[in-house]
This record gives structure tokens, C-alpha cells and sequence, in this order.
């Protein structure tokens, strides 16, 4: 078996354990109260994490065979792996605007993966090193505080997704080049980019954890898989001399082929913006499912058994009054 078929091979497997831990992620997170640390307790959050961990093994084993703009695109499979796998395993399943959402996704990457061309592997220096990782910081800061303005639970979801795959991404690049750097004689020369590895890694599965409340799962795993291979691939091309196959030609067709891709993660989105994080179940009535908003009165669901109705006026509620 050749490196790059090797390193196709483990991409696959890493992928289909980073599925088995969202899925797993995105259960946990609907299914605990909303208090940090909460997941922690949870056994199915540990398993998440072993799953993750297992998948980031195989990842940097295929990295260590082939090079990034190829393992990296492959990461996207994971959304489609895990949308029949929740529907076989937690019931959970996806509309037929998040599958067309995945396929675009997944057709648009692997368009990418087929222009990329195969070339030597290469590492950065020191300074570009920490360049990258200042940017990193800042990028993903920017999307967090973004994050927490806005109001809308899938707006925030996928902001927060969107930073857990830069961090995914830019710890790929600081593993790859760490597995081209590495010398067993002197393993410890390593330790700048091992450490940034894992904060980055660690940033990056905080971060998915907290998009997956509210949002399901389609829409934040969709983004962390789009832009996580989006980033690696961009710093393979321009700073580890990656290039696409056909010259200008096909540097067009890989556009074309982003724009599918970016076309999928928005159907995932407006899939989930027409469902609404908590769709009502089948059979149920939908004015029951929820709080609703009237005019100016704020009719909530009454805690606990009482005699009679109760309507409830908070402050603030009615317009034009406090």
C-alpha cells in the first residue's frame, strides 16, 4: 500500500470516530443543564473524548504519511458518517435539506482533494510559528466574543463552530509540522508546537461542545468539518508550497468547487433556522411546545399543578409600558 493510500485509509477511520464523538457530543449537550462544567459528569461526554482522541491519532498518523491538503479535506466526510449513524444509533434524523447540505459540502471538499497536487513535505520556521498561532489566537477570540452577542441560538452555534475549526485546523498544521520535524534523538526540541497542539486541540473540542447546544447536530458539525480543512488547506497552499493541479485553470475549478461546499454549510443552516433548535415531536401540539409571546403579555408555562389558569404579566413584557 502506498503513503498517500495509507493516509487515505486512516483518514477515513479517524473520520468516522470524529462522528461517533459528536454525535455522542451533541447528545450529551441536549440532554444536561446548561451550567459550565456540567458535561463533566457525564459518561457519554468521556466516551466523546476517546473518540476524539482516537480520531486525532489516526489524523496525525495520516498526516505523517500524506500531506496536508489532502488528509485535511477528507475530515469532511465526518458529517456524512455521522447523519446515518445518529439516525441509527440516538434516533436522531436529518431533514432532506441537511443531507443536500452535507452532499454539497462533501461533493465541494472532495473537489478540492482531487485538484491538489502531491508534493514533499514541509515544516515552517520558528517565527512563522508563532505568527500563525498569534493570528490563530486572535481569529478564534474575535468569533467567540461575536458569539456571545448574538442572541439567536444557531447564529451562536455555528460562530462557536466555526472557532473550534480554526483551532482544529491550525492544530493539524502545528502537527504536521511537528511529525516533519520530529527526531527521536532530541524528541523534546518539539515542545513549542506540541504545546500548541494541545491547547489549540483542546480549545477546538471546548468550543464544538458548546455549539452543539441548542442547535443540533447537522448545522455545527457541517461547519467545524467545512472550515477546519478550509484553514488547513489554505496554510498548506500558502506556506507549505501546496499547489492545485492544472495551473490557473485549476485554481478556478477549486474556487467553484468552495463555493459549493460554502453553499452546503448555508442549507445546514437554514435548516436548522427553519426547524428551530427544539422542533416539536410528532403528534404534539405545537402551541403547547413552547412559551409563546403574545401582544405585549408573556404567557408562560405554569412550574407546577394549579386549580385554575394562571397568566403570568413579567416586567418589561407589555409594549410600551415596564
Amino acid at each position: 500500500m502506498s503513503s498517500l493510500a495509507l493516509s487515505v485509509l486512516l483518514s477515513l477511520v479517524s473520520a468516522v470516530a470524529y462522528a461517533g464523538g459528536a454525535i455522542l457530543q451533541e447528545h450529551v449537550a441536549s440532554h444536561t443543564p446548561s451550567r459550565p462544567y456540567a458535561p463533566l459528569h457525564q459518561g457519554g461526554w468521556w466516551v466523546a473524548v476517546a473518540l476524539n482522541g482516537i480520531g486525532a491519532v489516526l489524523h496525525v498518523v495520516a498526516l505523517a504519511y500524506g500531506p496536508l491538503s489532502v488528509v485535511q479535506p477528507l475530515g469532511a466526510l465526518t458529517i456524512v458518517f455521522a447523519l446515518p449513524m445518529a439516525a441509527l444509533f440516538v434516533r436522531r434524523k436529518a431533514g432532506a435539506t441537511a443531507w443536500r447540505g452535507a452532499i454539497m459540502a462533501t461533493v465541494g471538499l472532495a473537489g478540492l482533494l482531487s485538484l491538489t497536487g502531491n508534493t514533499d513535505s514541509h515544516s515552517l520556521p520558528g517565527a512563522q510559528r508563532v505568527v500563525l498561532a498569534a493570528v490563530t489566537v486572535g481569529a478564534v477570540g474575535l468569533l467567540f466574543l461575536l458569539a456571545q452577542r448574538m442572541h439567536r441560538p444557531i447564529a451562536r452555534s455555528v460562530l462557536l463552530a466555526g472557532a473550534a475549526g480554526v483551532s482544529f485546523g491550525i492544530a493539524s498544521v502545528f502537527t504536521k509540522t511537528a511529525a516533519v520535524d520530529w527526531n527521536w534523538a532530541a524528541p523534546l526540541t518539539q515542545w513549542p508546537s506540541l504545546l500548541a497542539i494541545a491547547a489549540f486541540a483542546t480549545c477546538g473540542l471546548l468550543l464544538s461542545q458548546a455549539s452543539y447546544r441548542g442547535a443540533g447536530l447537522a448545522a455545527p458539525l457541517a461547519t467545524v468539518t467545512v472550515v477546519n480543512p478550509v484553514v488547513a488547506a489554505v496554510v498548506g497552499l500558502t506556506m507549505f508550497g501546496e499547489t492545485f493541479r492544472y495551473g490557473v485553470t485549476g485554481t478556478v475549478l477549486a474556487l467553484g468547487f468552495g463555493v459549493v461546499a460554502a453553499g452546503g454549510l448555508i442549507l445546514l443552516t437554514v435548516e436548522r433556522l427553519g426547524t428551530g433548535p427544539n422542533p416539536p415531536r410528532a403528534g404534539s401540539d405545537p402551541d403547547t411546545a413552547r412559551p409563546q409571546i403574545g401582544e405585549g403579555v408573556d404567557v408562560g408555562p405554569v412550574p407546577r399543578p394549579r386549580a385554575h389558569l394562571e397568566v403570568e404579566m413579567r416586567s418589561g413584557a407589555v409594549a410600551g409600558g415596564s
